[in-house]
């Protein structure tokens, strides 16, 4: 089963038999938007881990005919972005250590040049307002198109495409006071 609606049916006829398959589709991509989003790899672990596990607990109590009709994809990252924005929440009332990042380097040709790529990207995209970093991690790194990240922030479609741009530009400004 490659497609959502399979999946989806998959996971309203038999939750626990269907249920890892929807983990190894998209634990991967929840995990790199996650570590886009929290910028640490321990967070993004456990958001990711925490979203999955509601995930589950909230289709055991769906019936099969609202499980069929889920946008899964869409469904899994409003999960997830609303655990990270908590997180953040909570975090940001209490005191906290300042960390690196630990984003580990692409796969190239210079690995050096990568880490200072990913590094540089990931500070960047830390420097942007919450929800512009939402938009691009959501549409560039968990790959979701635009009307699906419009379901997951639940803002309108239009909202999210001057979001897109507007971020675009911000974080290319960032990166370019960077290199100088």
């Amino acid at each position: 089963m490659t497609d959502a609606a399979g999946l989806a049916g998959a996971l309203a006829r038999d939750l626990d038999a269907a249920f890892p398959e929807l983990v190894t589709t998209y634990q991967d991509r929840m995990y790199a938007t996650a570590l886009r989003l929290t910028r640490a790899p321990s967070d993004a672990e456990d958001v990711t881990q925490e979203a999955l596990v509601r995930a589950y607990r909230a289709l055991g109590g769906y019936a099969p005919d609202r499980i069929r009709s889920l946008q899964l994809r869409a469904w899994l990252w409003t999960i997830l972005v609303n655990l990270v924005r908590n997180r953040a929440r909570t975090r940001s009332r209490r005191p906290h250590d300042t960390a690196l990042g630990g984003v580990e380097p692409a796969a190239g040709a210079d690995p050096a040049g990568d880490a200072v790529a990913v590094v540089a990207v990931t500070n960047a995209l830390g420097a942007l307002r919450p929800v512009e970093r939402e938009v691009l991690v959501l549409r560039y790194v968990a790959d979701l198109p635009l009307d699906e990240v419009s379901d997951t922030l639940g803002i309108p479609l239009g909202t999210v495409k001057s979001h897109v741009h507007r971020s675009l530009a911000r974080l290319r400004t960032i990166l370019g006071e960077e290199t100088r």
